[in-house]
């Protein structure tokens, strides 16, 4: 992998990370457009994904100090509460990445069929997550998109709402999401449009379950990158793996830029538009990898 394919690379990692349409799907369908090798893509698309977590943590900035903030006072408060949850949401992915990253691995060096049918997956998600809630919300007379929360924009605070669905999400509903979060380590099968879906289904806001989804994979990444630096030190890995340096940094720096000017647009869309649109996306894609792939 040369520079300028790391760079193309990382503006797709970036454009896409925040739209429920599978950053990592579009990663290998773009290496093998650009015939780019896969020894060691899964160290390029780590590093990259932290480079759009690293964008995702400066806009939202202010509630994460927030959080901290909160969590630091030492009392079960509504800060306090939100950060359990993304912490509960965390269990089913560590599960994952502890036992069963060798056959993560090997589907990223999988072909582009993988990748076809994660995202047929994700469109499906994409479409019960438009139409289950309100299915249920007409046979039940309710309304079930979750109970009184915040916004991604509001303050972190709501007394007034029940203590299982602080925060507008309970604990068991921040684990199913976990769960999705957990499978979608799968290439084409979108991280967000399956914690949002999920979320969706479950009866949480959109508009909490999309910072939810955002703020929730921060840590597993950062802890991602942890672990290989402390392999590097230890002697057992290379960094990068077979992609040179300098591609490393410019797949880094595209995605951190893209991210950067793309999150608040990305989100805003996802919040307002269906997500049965992003479901034709991924459908039309996945039907053209398995007519040319």
């Amino acid at each position: 992998m040369n520079w300028l394919q790391a760079l193309l690379l990382g503006i797709v990692q970036g454009l896409t990370e925040f739209l429920p349409v599978s950053s990592s799907g579009h990663l290998m369908i773009v290496r093998e457009l650009l015939g780019v090798e896969g020894e060691g893509f899964l160290d390029f698309t780590v590093t990259v994904h932290l480079a759009t977590v690293l964008s995702t943590i400066v806009v939202f900035w202010k509630p994460i100090c927030k959080l901290l903030a909160g969590l630091f006072k030492f009392k079960y408060n509504d800060e306090t509460d939100y950060v359990f949850k993304i912490i509960v949401s965390m269990i089913p992915v560590a599960i994952v990445g502890l036992l069963f990253k060798d056959k993560v691995e090997a589907l990223f060096g999988d072909t582009l069929k993988t990748v076809a049918i994660c995202l047929t997956v994700t469109a499906v998600l994409l479409v019960l997550s438009d139409f289950l809630p309100r299915l249920f919300s007409r046979h039940t007379g309710r309304e079930v998109q979750g109970a009184s929360g915040n916004t991604p924009d509001a303050e972190l605070t709501g007394s007034e709402a029940q203590t299982e669905r602080r925060n507008g999400i309970s604990y068991w509903q921040a684990f199913v999401v976990g769960i999705g979060q957990a499978l979608a380590v799968a290439p084409g099968l979108s991280r967000s449009g399956t914690t949002i879906a999920t979320g969706l289904i479950c009866g949480v806001k959109r508009e909490v379950i999309a910072q939810f989804s955002f703020l929730m994979v921060l840590v597993p990444i950062l802890g991602e990158q942890l672990l290989d630096l402390l392999k590097v030190a230890g002697g057992d890995a290379v960094i990068g793996g077979g992609v040179g340096p300098l591609s490393l940094v410019a797949g880094f720096v595209a995605a951190f830029v893209s991210g950067l000017l793309a999150c608040k647009a990305m989100i805003a869309l996802v919040r307002k538009a269906k997500l049965s649109w992003f479901a034709l996306y991924c459908l039309v894609v996945a039907v053209l990898i398995f007519i040319f792939a």
